[in-house]
């Protein structure tokens, strides 16, 4: 952790204070108390209160489920689980956390909380919109081991995504730091392909927490994988259906 000089950050008269106990040394002084813990949002179960509704309204008034998949980026079987559903269920309560995609994908949500995630703390709207174009299949989240995945973002001339280096280094510094302390970081999204008889794993969202993982020796992390094609999911269980627990 880099460290300031109290000069330049503090008043003068209250350096001098801070002097009176301690002078010449090192000291780490803790976040305020009413930071937001990591990734914490808010939002998103009033948009989902309201989409639902909106969509049930528009199934009463005559809509098709293939017309409501299509106008609100779903599959058809999330819009007949909303339209079908006899209760106003409550939506599950969001957090960028390992914890809250877990709960999600035990109520047969992940891939609502994919979209809760990319669309507010991931920030990168346009990979949700990407995403919505077709049906996908969502796995997960799933322990596996690091080595599998590469990273397509980073300083190198090799990326496929540059960026700054200083800024990735102390990026990936911060990211260090949150994890040491936090235990439950979000899964890292990754998109399973398998096309002419070769397979890979595409990291899409988790280029710097990877290195960070990597650096601190973190060799294995939950990971959501998502699969566009039959095939390609039906070949994905069969190889790793181990790393299931």
């Amino acid at each position: 952790m880099n460290y300031e000089n109290g000069k330049d950050i503090f008043p003068e008269t209250l350096l001098k204070q801070i002097q009176k106990y301690v002078s010449g040394k090192l000291v780490y002084i803790p976040v305020a108390e009413t930071k937001k813990s990591w990734g914490e949002s808010s939002g998103y179960k009033q948009y989902l209160a309201e989409r639902n509704r909106n969509i049930k309204e528009k199934f009463k008034a005559g809509a098709g489920i293939e017309q409501l998949a299509d106008e609100f980026y779903l599959s058809c079987e999330s819009i007949k689980k909303i339209v079908y559903s006899k209760k106003e269920e409550l939506p599950l309560d969001y957090k960028c956390t390992l914890s809250s995609a877990r709960e999600f994908a035990s109520k047969n949500k992940l891939e609502e909380w994919v979209h809760a995630y990319l669309l507010s703390d991931g920030r990168n709207k346009e990979f949700s919109d990407g995403l919505k174009l077709f049906d996908r299949f969502f796995l997960g989240p799933i322990k596996m081991p690091l080595s599998l995945f590469t990273r397509c973002c980073g300083p190198e001339e090799t990326m496929k995504w540059r960026v700054n280096e200083e800024w990735f280094e102390k990026h990936v510094s911060d990211l260090q730091e949150v994890i040491r302390r936090e235990k439950d970081m979000p899964p890292l999204i990754v998109h399973y392909l398998a096309e002419d008889g070769k397979e890979s794993f595409e990291l899409n969202d988790g280029n710097h927490r990877l290195e960070a993982y990597n650096r601190l020796g973190i060799r294995e992390y939950f990971v959501i994988v998502w699969i566009t094609e039959k095939h390609e999911y039906d070949l994905f269980i069969e190889k790793y259906a181990r790393y299931f627990t």
